[in-house]
């Protein structure tokens, strides 16, 4: 698993062992930032000087990504303890750290935000339904800035509706995972 592009291209992202983290195939992770980068849903890179949220984060492979690209902040919510020792580990290896913070925290009952987010990453385990808990939660909590793009990782024959507040904007399938694209509070 490797940093696909960015001031952080090609650098390793270590992951842990076990079945704890389902790490995104690095192909897949290329085909969402594809869509981001060219600016499908923006004027421009969705990810330039965004403020990000990698919720779930696991190996933080999202945000870190979207650190690479020129995001100015990403915040990483993972309640597991063993993922988020590999995550300070990506963070610290990249030189994030000061552009980087890790909560110890359930993205369904997510803990107040110190600001919104623009570019928000859900990457939650599959078949459990949290992805739409999560999205309750997390605007409830000051995650989500309107107007945000949110991109959500689900199995890809796994069912999702959107939460009210959230537009769907496309869906795409990469291998076992399917992505949907929402933007949040344009109504």
């Amino acid at each position: 698993m490797r940093v696909i592009a960015g001031k952080h291209r090609g650098r390793p992202l270590a992951v842990p062992e076990g079945q704890a983290v389902r790490p995104t195939s690095d192909r897949a992770r290329e085909a969402v930032f594809d869509i981001l980068a060219h600016g499908r849903f923006a004027e421009q890179d969705a990810c330039l000087d965004a403020i990000v949220l990698d919720a779930f984060a696991g190996t933080g492979a999202f945000g870190l990504e979207a650190l690479s690209r020129g995001a100015r902040h990403a915040s990483f919510i993972e309640k597991d303890r063993v993922a988020r020792a590999v995550l300070q580990q990506n963070i610290a290896a990249l030189g994030e750290t000061t552009h980087a913070a890790i909560l110890n925290a359930d993205a369904t009952r997510p803990p107040r935000a110190t600001g919104a987010c623009s570019l928000v990453f859900l990457d939650p385990p599959y078949g459990e339904n949290l992805a739409a808990q999560a999205l309750k939660a997390l605007p409830q909590s000051g995650w989500i800035a309107k107007g945000a793009l949110v991109i959500v990782e689900i199995a890809a024959k796994e069912d999702f509706t959107a939460p009210e507040n959230f537009e769907m904007l496309d869906e795409r399938r990469y291998g076992a995972a399917k992505f949907v694209f929402l933007r949040y509070g344009i109504a």
